[in-house]
């Protein structure tokens, strides 16, 4: 887990976005997603430098969408290989996915 909380950020434009933590000078984390008016959001990527690997980087950037998606009332379609770990891993967050 992570020692450190980081501020998450959501960037949105039309129809991509993404949820990004600034790490250090030249070094971000990102989980990239598509979404279309009142559809799901569909998570397509995460990464995080390897320097920065290992520390729940990560799982921040995935409980940013789960909370936004709580909050907002939309579902979740996770692509990315990591976020459908994340959801096998909470079944409490049964109830976003699309």
């Amino acid at each position: 887990m992570a020692d450190t909380e980081y501020k998450v950020i959501r960037e949105e434009g039309p129809t991509r976005g993404r949820y990004v933590i600034r790490l250090a000078p030249g070094a971000e984390a990102e989980m990239t997603y598509k979404k279309s008016g009142d559809g799901p959001m569909i998570i397509d990527h995460t990464g995080v430098p390897p320097e920065f690997e290992g520390r729940g980087i990560a799982l921040q950037l995935v409980k940013a969408s789960i909370a936004d998606a709580r909050a907002q009332g939309f579902k979740i379609t996770p692509v990315c290989p990591y976020v459908v770990v994340q959801f096998r891993r909470h079944p409490d967050w049964g109830d976003l996915l699309a």
